[in-house]
């Protein structure tokens, strides 16, 4: 084995900036796919390198030292050049790119993302495929950081200047109602409403929405769950409102539930795909063209065919 203690690696300098950024080993560890004594390894070499202490491990959270807040600025500038030569090299001959960093909302998990992952290993054979799914909001994080190449997500506020952003599709909300319940707003001003956490950025989303048009309605529930959402509306606990994606992701329960336009002003979001500017050259690009029709056969086409009012708000962008 090569004696790496008292270089300057690539490695550990990612391993620093993921410290630097979750101020945890442990956590930092698990977003790098490593164990904590080799992270805490790396950072030691790093430090040895340098001749100076970067991180004050007494610190709850971990917190840099003078030496590593200054660091930190020339580390992600270390890194932005690696990768841009990385990609550089790759560019000519993508099927030369060793690895790919995508981050997809859970609301393809089941259809669109393994199509579009099989379709990409089907070209780029050499390439490992490293998929981070969640939040769109932790997606986007994950992408300021460089720890994704690519995120499909929903917009969630204009876009950074570093970014560049390749729309997919645009859904309408919708409200989702106990059968035969009715979807009048009176009838359902008198059921309670189960909320979409606020924790995320559509729940936050939802609640202004109802801010902006003076709606009050109780709620005693709020859940990040389609599923345990979709289960109360169904036993008639309530209703809520969703995205057509949120109430195609829990299909074991939509013959149970009547879901119409909302009963007040629309609300729609956009999901797009992004990348950092300039990076990726022409991937991102060809990466939202081979999305768009997965898209319109696993998700428009068969929602409009459900649910025919959807036609003209459902659309690829």
């Amino acid at each position: 084995m090569v004696e790496t203690a008292g270089r300057i690696t690539l490695w550990g300098i990612e391993v620093f900036l993921a410290i630097a950024e979750e101020r945890s080993i442990s956590v930092a560890a698990r977003r790098l796919g490593a164990s904590p004594s080799s992270v805490s390894q790396q950072l030691s070499n790093l430090e040895a390198g340098l001749g100076a202490g970067l991180v004050d491990r007494s610190a709850r959270p971990l917190s840099l030292t003078p030496a590593g807040e200054l660091f930190r600025r020339r580390a992600q500038s270390i890194l932005n050049e690696a990768e841009q030569a990385r990609i550089e090299l790759a560019r000519a001959d993508l099927a030369r790119l060793t690895r790919f960093r995508l981050g997809m909302i859970e609301d393809f998990d089941a259809d669109v993302t393994p199509r579009l992952l099989a379709d990409m290993a089907g070209d780029l054979t050499d390439t490992r495929f490293l998929l981070e799914t969640g939040a769109s909001h932790r997606l986007a994080d994950q992408l300021d950081a460089r720890a994704l190449d690519v995120i499909v997500a929903a917009e969630i506020g204009a876009p950074a200047d570093w970014m560049e952003v390749h729309p997919l599709l645009e859904e309408p909300f919708v409200a989702a109602v106990p059968r035969g319940m009715g979807t009048g707003l009176d009838t359902l001003a008198a059921l309670p409403l189960i909320l979409y956490t606020q924790r995320h950025h559509m729940g936050r989303q939802i609640a202004e929405h109802l801010s902006r048009q003076h709606l009050t309605l109780a709620h005693r529930f709020e859940m990040d769950s389609y599923h345990a959402i979709m289960a109360m509306v169904a036993a008639g606990a309530g209703w809520t409102i969703l995205t057509p994606l949120g109430v195609l992701r829990a299909m074991r329960f939509v013959n149970e539930v009547e879901i119409a336009p909302l009963p007040f002003a629309p609300l729609s979001r956009r999901i797009s795909l992004s990348a950092r500017k300039g990076v990726l050259g022409e991937m991102p690009g060809d990466l939202a063209r081979r999305l768009k029709p997965l898209l319109s056969s696993l998700i428009v086409t068969p929602a409009v065919a459900r649910y025919p009012f959807l036609e003209a708000d459902l659309r690829l962008l």
